[in-house]
């Protein structure tokens, strides 16, 4: 009889995990309605207006008009985010591609938005139905309501998730946009990465089933449909034309390069664009950009734009400092502490040597146990270093790893593949008149989880306008705390609950509100958007809608187009003259509460709760100031062993501005460039004056009393918070411009330069 009910059980359990006993997630279709046609006049009315007051309607680029999108945006579609509405993370359901398209019309009131799901999870239904949801999302526009122009430009796109296991195998990740929405003109799937870490593991059918049991809460049975959904389609032949794989497979990319060869099989229009290259959670210690500086992996016309900011960190500044350092034989080292960084191994060491003090062990003896428990941190796999240490508090740690004097940074930061790095980076190429370099534009987005495209129009609602519950795991039975013991342990995470595989107590406070990308666009259209996009014509921002104009004066005739003279940021020019530079910019309008009356029409009181939480992108005539303008420059590389820091400016100038409502402006030259003897890149930050931000404090570390930089105590907001806590403090927010990259004169068989 035992056996028997023991059979039933099993065969329940197995049912239950097969997914069988829910519905999968659907896309959904948007609503049916668009934006007013006068709304979006008066929108851009105050912009020309602005325009007007910075002497822009003088200037080239007077015929465009700046528009705001989010190209980083994921659904219940991917793996994370589906996990993200589960009770496991405190979430309240599925998000789908409908509400992020009525996220991006109604609450955000975006000009373009793409959905960036990740491929490692994707289906052949899911893709289809995303491809199918998008257009519905496109369509919903009627040019005798809706003016001449559409209200909302949708775009189909997908996210290339590498994660290594080391710094040399790790490659990040990648967003691929796609310019079409005809069937025709998109791939059959999209591409996956095939990395050396599982970036959504497999979960047996039976543990599937047993969730919902041990939780007592039958969303399980949905989570059970989706992964058996997911783990069902097999990986594509290898060695098969792209066009004639069978439908039904998952497609897999091991490096860029071959990501890059895949889309140039496809030969459809599409943009790469990397992101996250300093978040500390998945980059392995030690990664630097500087091994995918490869010609077969530089796609100058695929591969033109970064994501600088996004809700997960600023992945702009390069600092001179070190997570790891190699000794001769490549082996691992943890360095020292600096005046202004603690690594994260130092301070592994640091922990157990107090612990053990405490214990009231021999001094000799709690030295040799720091010296190992620093080796077992920076021997760790990509973000581990911290399972080294057992039960671990975050006021242990304080804020080891983290740059303390960056704005907004990523969690656990990597220097060494920020934004300012790549730039900053040269090697040799077959022409020795034409380094390789990457010359990237400059976009911002959200990496949104919870289908919220543009998250970041007001600092509200820390649990659902940010990603916070990523980091947040409640398992269906309670676990012990594990004890502080004085000794370290070799860090492996399969010995471990998930709870323990990341930092919950501290990363929290280390996810933001979305940025956004602008584009200096000929038109309110897709084609404009695109056109903008491979021209570098971009800036990010880190959310607030700060207008911006880049521009370098005295261009090489030639290079600029139109009667005025002039060179857009983006602009990539040589010349032997110093260049000559303006900036102008306008501050952000401050938001009114509550959301404009089209809102309030188009969608139910209930769905406007649960989408925008009743507030919506709602801005008053009233404009921020800006407070200062600072010019970064940096000098790439000469040869590949020459160092970064002396090339990397940061600022180069900084020029304050005055109290002025209407924005402020700038003229400047480098009167050093002709005597450099060597190329430079230039671009330039709108700072806004101060204002209150989710976690713009971060972990909220009080110094220590003693005088050393170690933490007194920290205040950091958890994954765990209420969400009548929304972690305010006071920061800067910002827009960077896309470079404009000025190359010493040279002698060429074309006098244009071919970027």
């Amino acid at each position: 009889m035992a056996g028997v009910v023991v059979g039933l059980v099993l065969v329940l359990l197995y049912v239950a995990g097969s997914g069988r006993l829910a519905r999968e997630v659907r896309a959904g279709r948007p609503t049916a309605t668009t934006r007013p046609a006068l709304d979006l006049g008066a929108r851009f009315a105050h912009q020309r207006e602005a325009a007007r007051d910075l002497g822009v309607a003088t200037s080239r680029g007077s015929e465009k008009q700046i528009l705001f999108g989010d190209f980083h945006v994921h659904t219940s579609f991917s793996p994370d985010a589906f996990t993200q509405g589960m009770p496991l993370t405190g979430g309240t359901g599925s998000h789908t591609i409908s509400d992020a398209c009525d996220f991006a019309r109604f609450c955000s009131n975006l000009d373009f938005w793409s959905v960036n799901d990740h491929a490692e999870g994707s289906t052949p239904r899911r893709w289809k139905e995303t491809i199918e949801a998008i257009g519905q999302c496109d369509a919903v526009f009627d040019p005798e309501e809706s003016g001449a122009e559409r209200d909302l430009i949708s775009f189909v796109g997908w996210e290339w998730s590498h994660m290594g296991t080391t710094a040399e195998n790790h490659f990040g990740h990648r967003n691929v946009i796609l310019r079409d929405l005809d069937p025709d003109r998109l791939p059959t799937r999209p591409i996956a990465s095939d990395s050396p870490a599982r970036y959504f593991p497999e979960i047996s059918t039976l543990l599937l089933g047993l969730m919902p049991f041990l939780a007592g809460d039958l969303e399980y049975l949905r989570y059970a449909n989706y992964q058996q959904e997911t783990a069902a389609i097999e990986r594509c032949p290898s060695g098969v034309p792209v066009r004639e794989l069978p439908d039904d497979c998952r497609e897999y990319a091991a490096t860029p390069g071959e990501l890059l060869a895949r889309l140039d099989e496809w030969g459809f229009e599409s943009l790469v664009i990397p992101h996250g290259t300093t978040w500390g959670m998945y980059t392995p210690q030690g990664s630097s950009y500087a091994k995918q500086l490869r010609s077969d992996w530089i796609d100058p016309v695929r591969q033109r734009l970064v994501e600088v900011y996004s809700g997960h960190g600023n992945t702009e500044p390069y600092r001179d400092w070190r997570t790891i350092e190699r000794g001769e034989a490549g082996e691992r080292i943890c360095p020292m502490p600096s005046d202004d960084y603690i690594p994260g191994c130092w301070q592994a060491g640091e922990i157990i040597r107090m612990r053990c003090q405490d214990e009231g062990i021999d001094a000799a003896l709690c030295d040799a146990r720091a010296v190992v428990a620093r080796q077992r941190y920076a021997d760790a796999p990509a973000g581990m270093g911290h399972l080294s240490v057992p039960g671990w508090t975050a006021d242990e740690w304080g804020d080891a790893g983290q740059c303390r004097d960056c704005f907004q940074p990523a969690f656990s930061y990597r220097p060494q593949s920020s934004v300012q790095a790549m730039l900053a980076l040269s090697r040799e190429s077959d022409d020795p008149d034409r380094p390789l370099r990457f010359r990237f534009g400059f976009i911002g987005s959200s990496d949104n989880h919870t289908a919220r495209p543009g998250s970041g129009y007001k600092e509200i609602a820390r649990t659902t306008m940010t990603d916070v519950r990523l980091s947040r795991v409640d398992l269906p039975i309670p676990l012990p705390e594990e004890e502080p013991v004085a000794e370290s342990r070799v860090a492996e995470p399969e010995d471990l609950p998930p709870n323990k595989w990341i930092e919950q107590d501290r990363i929290g406070s280390f996810f933001y509100t979305g940025g956004l990308v602008a584009v200096h666009a000929a038109k309110r259209e897709r084609q404009a958007v695109w056109s903008a996009l491979e021209s570098r014509e971009t800036y990010a921002t880190s959310g607030p809608r700060i207008l911006l104009w880049f521009d370098l004066l005295n261009p090489p005739a030639g290079e600029s187009k139109g009667p005025i003279r002039e060179a857009a940021m983006g602009s990539a020019v040589e010349m032997g003259d110093a260049p000559i530079f303006r900036v102008r910019a306008t501050g952000s309008r401050v938001q009114l509460p509550g959301c404009p009356e089209a809102t309030r029409a188009a969608l139910t009181p209930e769905r406007l709760e649960r989408l925008c939480r009743g507030e919506c992108d709602n801005p008053s005539d009233e404009r921020r100031l800006i407070t200062r303008i600072e010019v970064v420059r940096i000098r790439p590389q000469l040869h590949a062993e020459e160092d970064l820091g002396p090339l990397i400016e940061d600022p180069w100038r900084s020029f304050a501005c005055k109290a002025d409502p209407t924005g402020c402006v700038v003229t400047f030259s480098d009167p050093e460039f002709p005597g450099l003897g060597r190329d430079a890149v230039y671009y330039a930050r709108a700072i806004e004056e101060p204002s209150e931000t989710i976690n713009g404090g971060n972990l909220r570390c009080e110094p220590s009393s003693d005088g050393s930089i170690a933490c007194e105590k920290l205040t950091p907001c958890e994954p765990w918070a209420p969400d009548s806590d929304d972690c305010l403090a006071p920061t800067e927010h910002r827009a960077w411009s896309s470079p404009i990259f000025v190359d010493r004169g040279r002698p060429r068989a074309s006098g244009r330069l071919d970027d």
